[in-house]
């Protein structure tokens, strides 16, 4: 964006035209040095200071639990973790598990892509009977050119 005075007729100012321009060349080059010492520096900070923490008889954390994920494979099999149980023992086992870690946890349905909708159904209204109202279904997402290919 310029600014051009034009010239009133007089010889005095000899064509001097006063220009109204920003040049941000400097500007930007001045922000990418600061982004570069920033992207050096992170790393750096985050280490932080080297300090002596007190002791505390405090108990550590509970672990991380395995997660729950209730698998229905394509033979028709049922699996708690790693563990294999039929479809009578299914309900009481999730039950004796929820009991004996105690906490309200998420269940993971897996069911291969072979599998009738009927019985996913069924697996999952046996799950909600175990006392579980947190149920979420995992799929593994498709690549982008397989997906676009599919009717």
């Amino acid at each position: 964006m310029g600014l051009s005075v034009g010239s009133s007729g007089s010889d005095d100012d000899h064509g001097y035209k006063p220009m109204a321009e920003i040049n941000v060349t400097p500007m930007v080059d001045v922000m990418l040095v600061l982004l570069i010492i920033f992207m050096v520096a992170a790393p750096l900070m985050v280490q932080g200071v080297p300090i002596d923490l007190p002791k505390t008889s405090a108990s550590k954390l509970g672990a991380m639990k395995k997660p729950m994920v209730v698998t229905l494979a394509g033979d028709g099999n049922l699996y708690i973790r790693d563990e294999q149980v039929t479809r009578e023992t299914l309900t009481g086992r999730l039950q004796a598990i929820k009991a004996a870690e105690g906490t309200e946890n998420i269940v993971y349905v897996r069911a291969d892509r072979t599998i009738a909708y009927g019985d996913v159904m069924e697996l999952l209204g046996r799950v909600g009977e175990a006392g579980f109202a947190r149920v979420s279904l995992l799929s593994q997402p498709a690549p982008a050119a397989a997906a676009l290919q599919r009717p």
